[in-house]
């Protein structure tokens, strides 16, 4: 179901009232640790499809590009960490 950010943020700042025992007087607080609820939820999004981590992940080196014979892959690198603790 597609929410508004405007009905997210209200839903959300109504659970953290109810959850602080319906204090009053404490609406704006419940709002706007909503509205930064929402936006650090936003900023960690990822996409539909998973290309946002992909490219994060190549940029970052920890991912081998087809064709790319020196970047490690996750399960090459988990391989090579573990042939180093069995030779010690």
């Amino acid at each position: 179901m597609f929410r508004s950010k405007d009905d997210w943020i209200n839903q959300r700042a109504y659970a953290l009232w109810e959850a602080e025992g319906r204090p009053e007087g404490r609406s704006g607080q419940h709002w706007q640790q909503a509205a930064l609820e929402y936006e650090q939820l936003e900023r960690t999004r990822a996409s539909s499809d998973g290309s946002d981590l992909i490219d994060r992940l190549r940029a970052m080196g920890r991912l081998a590009r087809a064709g790319d014979g020196n970047a490690s892959t996750p399960a090459e690198t988990t391989d090579a960490m573990a042939a180093r603790r069995s030779a010690s």
